[in-house]
């Protein structure tokens, strides 16, 4: 490869914006680099935002593994009261309670969701299982039973204005907000689901330094300029 190649390929951060999906950012890099080889090191649903790694070229694409594993952080707003089909606002409202739980209720709720947790990924998740998506059958209406998981968890509360409960969130690889919402919301016996989603850390990767896609289209953008290397 030549130095020129090597000088165009590295890791670039992305604050994804709200309702474009993981792969929209690969389309947008992929026309503004001219390179096809981009991936990225974990993805977010539509609804949410924040930290996106994307790995430009192939020498990066291929240390995918480096970053796969990083735990990462969200602050989280759960709207409690109901509870949909995909976890979150974008679903339909599939059960509903009137009770408030206070704030002493959840406190003593999310002693539950630290350290070492089990949980079950949502219908509608990239996840695969016996070879197909999840999301693929869950919009032909189809719900299987699904392989619960292991994750690490570290929840904080932040703030709460029923029906807002903010949390913080630290999480290991393969964690599923969502579904700490449909569980939390379960535990309080109130339901809930997510209304918003950020993302604010992977790994050693923080969204203070992630570029808006604002950016990306400026005229005279030079992408290689905010590059990172190992």
């Amino acid at each position: 490869m030549s130095q020129q190649n090597n000088l165009s390929h590295g890791i670039l951060l992305l604050n994804k914006p709200l309702h474009k999906s993981s792969f929209y950012l690969v389309h947008i890099l992929r026309k503004l680099t001219g390179i096809q080889k981009i991936g990225h090191a974990g993805t977010l649903d539509p609804l949410a935002t924040g930290v996106m790694v994307m790995l430009v070229g192939k020498t990066y694409t291929t240390k995918s593994d480096l970053f796969l594993n990083d735990d990462k952080e969200y602050e989280v707003v759960i709207s409690l009261g109901s509870s949909t089909t995909t976890y979150d606002k974008e679903g339909e409202i599939v059960e509903q309670s009137p009770l408030i739980p206070s704030l002493d209720a959840i406190q003593n709720a999310l002693k539950n969701f630290q350290g070492v947790c089990t949980q079950t990924p949502p219908m509608f998740s990239a996840k695969k299982q016996n070879g197909k998506r999840l999301y693929e059958m869950a919009r032909k209406g189809i719900d299987v039973k699904r392989e619960s998981q292991q994750v690490t968890l570290h929840t904080e509360f932040i703030s709460y204005n029923y029906p807002d409960l903010k949390l913080y969130v630290r999480c290991s690889k393969g964690t599923y907000i969502r579904s700490i919402a449909q569980d939390l919301g379960k535990e309080l016996g109130c339901f809930g689901h997510v209304n918003t989603l950020t993302r604010t850390r992977s790994g050693r990767f923080q969204i203070q330094d992630c570029l808006d896609i604002s950016s990306l289209l400026e005229p005279n953008f030079s992408y290689t300029d905010h590059l990172q290397r190992l």
